[in-house]
């Protein structure tokens, strides 16, 4: 199913428009043969495939198939672009975003500072030594060294995150977590370090997250409809929480490619941005983590991306390289190779199909 999209550059208004992959510098026949791998089972659970290149939209598809609201089943869904979706742990991306204009707005601590003394109701958690040299930084970029436990499935009920969202206190069950390692000498994925990303916009802007991403990131880039799940303690879930429409993940990827800017206005500082791209954490050999961003190169050039990676296959791709935005959703969450769908698009069709410039 093909749609509408969007084509903008950092000091032009967006305007909708037929995706046109011949403009874009997209292989025409892109969208035709994802449609025939998808009739044959080849890329399982996808919802929907965006991709913006040189501020067009070059291609924009969407299957139906059995979706989720934050683990609610929603039985089979057809999705389209006024379909809202689960972009889950993409989330954390977009608290990053929200971090970065509170930071220029100086309403949240620098990443020098300590957490200790942004958090002082919880100060007898901090009883090692090592906890107490925690910084923002190292909450940025998931190098805290508490002993925290994300790899296993959600439904676990041993799984950090999901003790962190059954717990009365939150932030208690974070900050009671014993210390592991010395602060950033390892990084381990916690959802826990975007739940205090989260508390420290809101005590700074004296607003929830999700009236603060509207008002400073979503309501400059015309987004108008969104759903932010609430934890048991009725705030926004930062860790995961959001639901977007596809075509508003992508304008968000395309006002990062446009060094934070979005129809001549400057919505989050380009200096966060090359900030949070800086490579902190070592994930893999290839990949590397900076401020709530994945961070990898092109195969075929070496060149960068940053990616925002959620539960169930969601993706948003920035590659400055390309002057490309890639979204992908999907529904494949808590599936052990969930991983695979969106690399093997990425790897197999999305990256071939860009003709050179």
């Amino acid at each position: 199913m093909a749609a509408m999209g969007i084509i903008a550059s950092p000091g032009m208004p967006f305007i909708w428009h037929l995706p046109a992959p011949e403009f874009a510098g997209i292989a025409p026949d892109l969208a035709s043969r994802l449609d025939g791998a998808v009739s044959r089972g080849e890329y399982p659970g996808l919802h929907a495939l965006l991709i913006l290149r040189n501020g067009r939209p070059a291609v924009e598809r969407y299957y139906p198939g059995k979706d989720a609201l934050w683990g609610q089943d929603l039985g089979t869904v057809n999705h389209g672009p006024e379909i809202l979706h689960d972009i889950r742990s993409v989330t954390k991306t977009i608290v990053s975003l929200l971090y970065g204009i509170a930071l220029s707005d100086g309403l949240v601590p620098e990443a020098a500072e300590r957490l200790i003394d942004h958090f002082p109701a919880y100060a007898g958690l901090f009883d090692d030594p090592r906890k107490a040299r925690i910084t923002i930084g190292h909450v940025l970029s998931m190098r805290m060294g508490l002993a925290w436990h994300e790899t296993t499935d959600y439904d676990d009920p041993l799984n950090d995150e999901t003790l962190m969202e059954r717990a009365a206190d939150r932030y208690h069950h974070i900050l009671s977590r014993p210390m592991a390692d010395k602060p950033g000498s390892r990084w381990v994925y916690c959802g826990g370090a975007t739940a205090l990303l989260g508390d420290l916009i809101e005590r700074g802007t004296g607003q929830d997250l999700a009236a603060y991403a509207h008002n400073r990131l979503f309501a400059p880039l015309c987004i108008t409809e969104t759903h932010w799940v609430k934890g048991a303690d009725g705030r926004p879930v930062a860790s995961s929480g959001l639901r977007l429409l596809p075509r508003d993940l992508a304008r968000i990827g395309q006002m990062v490619l446009n060094r934070g800017q979005w129809s001549g206005r400057r919505v989050v500082p380009p200096g966060w941005l090359a900030t949070s791209f800086k490579p902190r954490g070592i994930v893999e050999s290839s990949l590397r983590y900076g401020y709530q961003w994945w961070l990898g190169s092109l195969v075929a050039n070496g060149k960068p991306w940053a990616a925002s990676f959620g539960n169930g296959g969601q993706r948003l791709f920035v590659i400055p390289s390309l002057k490309m935005v890639v979204v992908i959703l999907a529904g494949n969450y808590n599936a052990a190779d969930q991983w695979k769908m969106p690399a093997q698009l990425m790897q197999r069709l999305v990256i071939p199909s860009v003709l050179k410039d």
